[in-house]
């Protein structure tokens, strides 16, 4: 029998997974209102952003809140490695009568730092989640000091192992149906991912920690199975991307609500790192695994005037269409509506 843990009474079960891209505050804000936990992605919000974003959280809701960061190592440029890539791409800016000029400069994704825990600080989020692993043993140490409960993403049991013994209070394990980026962090080595389902009991019988499951769970009959297989709470995140408070472009909803949905796969096209969305024409002529892509997060840079120009025009061919394998879910409802319906599917037994 597990120790029990302070988690269990503190959160909900259902966790609204963070969505770089697709929502801001507002959604985070209407999970937390309808009882579960909604979350603030971070990863791609400057300091001011930051500052801005958690104020209109704590404005719009008195409930507690989760917000996320990446805590990759960032990568020393490879001039080489980039021009390579600026050639894969270069068909694409022509046809799109683009200047490669106009690709923007820096990783556009930053990990969590010193800076960032002081902009957090005042703020004290109930939760702090990362992805990639956890952030220094003495960011992690800071982040504790607040009485932020600290959640991560594990893609294998070794990684949910190393997050315990490094100061994780529970683990997402993250199943390879996910969408979005993997949160695989000792292996780059795809053939360790496993599905939610093989992952989630193998993760709940080694550790001593709260578990939830991700990944391919959209409705009652996903987060009953979770239940069953030892789930202390599931994250859910595809079936909030065409929920009325999400930011979802227009061309990646539709997408989303249409028969290419039913076609996923990793790649590394949009940022360098796995990550799962829906099959576009940049990832079928590319191939999804292109080996000239930059390191993470440097690949998006040259991705971002192509995916401007051809939004502009209502088309996704080179937007990152990212989804789970279980967009089935997906609905234009308010976000509280869908979170009532996930927790009466937890609380039904």
């Amino acid at each position: 029998m597990k120790p029990h843990h302070r988690l269990l009474d503190l959160l909900p079960p259902i966790v609204q997974a963070p969505m770089a891209g697709a929502q801001n505050h507002r959604l985070a804000a209407s999970v937390c209102e309808a009882g579960g936990l909604g979350s603030l992605p971070a990863a791609m919000l400057s300091l001011a952003d930051l500052h801005s974003e958690l104020q209109a959280l704590q404005q719009a809701t008195a409930h507690p809140y989760n917000v996320n960061f990446f805590c990759h190592a960032q990568p020393a440029p490879d001039a080489a490695r980039e021009q390579a890539w600026q050639r894969a791409l270069a068909p694409y800016f022509r046809e799109l009568g683009l200047d490669p000029e106009t690709i923007p400069k820096g990783p556009g994704r930053m990990p969590f730092s010193a800076e960032t825990a002081d902009v957090l600080a005042p703020f004290r989020p109930a939760v702090v989640s990362f992805h990639f692993g956890l952030p220094s043993p003495e960011l992690v140490a800071r982040v504790k000091s607040w009485g932020s409960l600290i959640l991560s993403s594990a893609t294998t049991v070794t990684e949910a192992l190393w997050l315990q013994a490094n100061g994780a209070d529970a683990i997402i394990a993250q199943g390879l149906e996910a969408g979005g980026h993997r949160g695989m962090f000792l292996t780059d080595e795809l053939s360790t991912q496993l599905g939610t389902f093989a992952l989630l009991p193998q993760i709940v019988q080694a550790v001593q920690l709260p578990v939830m499951a991700a990944g391919g769970i959209g409705g009652a009959s996903g987060i009953a199975a979770a239940k069953a297989l030892g789930a202390a709470g599931v994250q859910i995140g595809t079936a909030y991307l065409c929920s009325r408070e999400a930011t979802t472009s227009a061309v990646h909803r539709s997408a989303l609500q249409s028969p290419a949905a039913q076609h996923t796969a990793l790649t590394t096209l949009f940022s360098g790192r796995p990550a799962r969305g829906i099959v576009n024409r940049l990832m079928r002529e590319l191939g999804p695994l292109n080996a000239a892509a930059p390191a993470f997060p440097l690949a998006t840079a040259a991705i971002a005037p192509l995916r401007a120009a051809a939004e502009a025009a209502g088309s996704s061919d080179f937007t990152p269409l990212w989804s789970g394998q279980n967009a089935s879910g997906c609905r234009d409802l308010p976000a509280a509506d869908i979170t009532r319906e996930f927790l009466q599917a937890w609380h039904s037994d």
